[in-house]
């Protein structure tokens, strides 16, 4: 039938020809108005490109946010993640424009795009009141795929710069548009949608789509980092946008009480949620992360069946010798920047019926019933305890390759199996409760990000007691009897508290990089591992290779 020729095929021509053209030759007299049967096929075709845009919010993209960064790496564990040097350029800001991760985003970007202006064209011929629907509902569906378009382009103009602006698919090898262009592209698609999409109301359950609160949380996004993308800082206008969302002006939001409500296997029910994706057992959402983050034997931790690949880990917050980076650089350590007495700063562990506490893998490695979970590669049959430290401290001692640990490197090349904190952002359930797995939906938009971007936005245009204020309404929930031992005043607030408190509250949500960028800290300031390149070119990834062979009209970045 015509739409699965036509997704089918397209996806074929994206990853062949680079996105030359968007869409290709459908071999089907199918058309839109006889395809389409009931209501549930107009859902179907709606939320196809939301299907996209799930994936599109991990792998890759995640990557090229994190592992950039400061507060994630994949090290050299022995025989194991050296990859080619792949994780060490990412790190390093070494990348090539025939990187994977980047070429994949690109495509990744495009297609997200082609999949919601297919969507847009079928639906926009159909006559709503054939199914009992409004031409209303018509126009708010379509405003809603309207409003992805512009999400898909938000993340391309964070990621590229420019991108060919697409409105039909009938386009082929179209030129870049400059950053301004694509700026004021996404800003008119989403001040259309806003007007269209209706707001949340009570009871409405949570299923992936855009509602009027997402399009104004995402314009006040592409204000946010205005000065980033266009050079020109929109501030005010984000905390215009930003006050509104709290003052429930395009719907009725709120934090939630607790920590874990916006992560845990209902966060659909969580109040703070604006926009997320649906998650379920079957579809396999958070597997990447799952088998990225986790040691091959740490299925004996969660009590699960599904052994991981042992990659990323958190950058480590202490040298070798056990001391604290603390004077070496100013960004990173992610796991110290938490407080002492942080609900999430213990070891994550799920006691059964929906409830866990934490939110890391830290220390010794322990079964639910205590026993010793053993390595299998430095520390071959030993028990393993997870560190927050890089260094081969297997190789230490009499005989070895190094005397002591005072001499033990710490760098990207010399991780070991048990090297790193892991992150449970997302809980894991045991097998007795395996219909939980993957339960928690995948938050796109919440509140507490409206809270933060208010807060920096007070605090940039010169009232610090409101920003601080506006944080600690946000951390206080992070602690027992809400009592935060180290709350934000108008005199600890600076740009590293505020990335601090950027990198606390989104740690691990895909986000740090534009963070860094924003703060003009991504290319000019030094981490574990990594020295400031002070190469502003670098905050644009490259057009990759592939898109270019595939369409001449594409100029690289600068830089590149």
């Amino acid at each position: 039938m015509k739409k699965y020729i036509s997704i089918l095929t397209l996806t074929a021509g994206l990853l062949l020809q680079g996105c030359t053209k968007l869409d290709q030759e459908f071999y089907s007299s199918v058309t839109p108005e006889t395809f389409y049967k009931s209501e549930k096929d107009i859902k179907a075709a709606l939320f196809r490109p939301f299907t996209h845009a799930k994936w599109y919010l991990g792998e890759d993209r995640w990557r090229l946010q994190e592992y950039t960064a400061d507060n994630f790496a994949i090290s050299t564990k022995g025989r194991h993640w050296y990859n080619g040097g792949e994780n060490e350029r990412y790190h390093y800001h070494k990348w090539t424009a025939d990187d994977g991760w980047i070429s994949e985003s690109w495509r990744g970007t495009l297609m997200g795009i082609a999949l919601a202006l297919d969507a847009k064209n079928d639906l926009s011929k159909l006559d709503y009141t054939k199914f009992a629907l409004t031409a209303e509902k018509q126009a708010a569906d379509l405003a809603q795929l309207d409003a992805l378009i512009a999400y898909f382009y938000l993340r391309g103009l964070d990621y590229f710069g420019g991108m060919p602006i697409f409105e039909s698919l009938d386009q082929e090898s179209l030129p870049r548009n400059t950053d301004q262009e694509l700026f004021l592209h996404i800003e008119k698609l989403l001040k259309q949608a806003i007007d269209i999409i209706p707001s949340k109301k009570a009871g409405d359950k949570e299923e992936g789509a855009i509602r009027k609160a997402a399009v104004a949380a995402m314009l006040a996004q592409l204000y946010f980092n205005a000065e980033a993308y266009i050079g020109k800082p929109m501030y005010e206008e984000s905390k215009t946008i930003s006050q509104a969302i709290i003052n429930k002006e395009y719907g009725d939001y709120q934090l939630d009480p607790t920590w874990n409500g916006v992560h845990g296997f209902k966060n659909n029910l969580s109040p703070e949620i604006i926009w997320s994706m649906p998650s379920e057992f079957k579809m396999l959402e958070y597997n990447w992360f799952y088998s990225n983050f986790y040691h091959y034997n740490t299925k004996q931790y969660f009590g699960q069946d599904m052994g991981g690949d042992n990659g990323g880990h958190l950058s480590p917050s202490r040298k070798p010798d056990g001391s604290l980076y603390t004077s070496d650089f100013k960004l990173g350590s992610p796991y110290e920047t938490f407080d002492n007495g942080d609900l999430r700063k213990v070891p994550f562990h799920y006691s059964g019926a929906e409830n866990y506490e934490g939110m890391f893998i830290v220390g010794p490695h322990l079964t639910p019933t205590g026993e010793a979970i053993l390595g299998g590669e430095e520390y071959k049959d030993l028990p393993l305890t997870f560190v927050d430290q890089v260094a081969r401290f297997s190789e230490v001692g009499i005989g070895e390759k190094y005397s002591s640990i005072a001499q033990l490197p710490s760098k990207m090349s010399e991780g070991e199996e048990n090297t790193g904190i892991r992150l449970v952002k997302v809980p894991i359930p045991n097998l007795a409760n395996n219909t939980l797995r993957w339960g928690a939906d995948m938050p796109a938009i919440r509140l507490a990000e409206i809270y933060y971007m208010l807060a920096e936005c007070e605090f940039r245009v010169g009232d610090k007691v409101k920003a601080a204020a506006l944080y600690n309404e946000v951390r206080k929930r992070n602690f027992k009897d809400t009592t935060d031992p180290n709350p934000l005043t108008s005199t600890n607030l600076d740009k590293y508290r505020i990335l601090d408190e950027w990198s606390i509250e989104f740690l691990g949500e895909g986000r740090r990089r534009t963070d860094l960028i924003r703060w003009k800290a991504f290319t000019t300031e030094n981490w574990w591992d990594h020295k400031a390149s002070n190469a502003n070119h670098l905050n644009r990834f490259p057009v990759p290779n592939s898109a270019i062979s595939g369409n001449n009209s594409l100029e690289q970045n600068p830089g590149y």
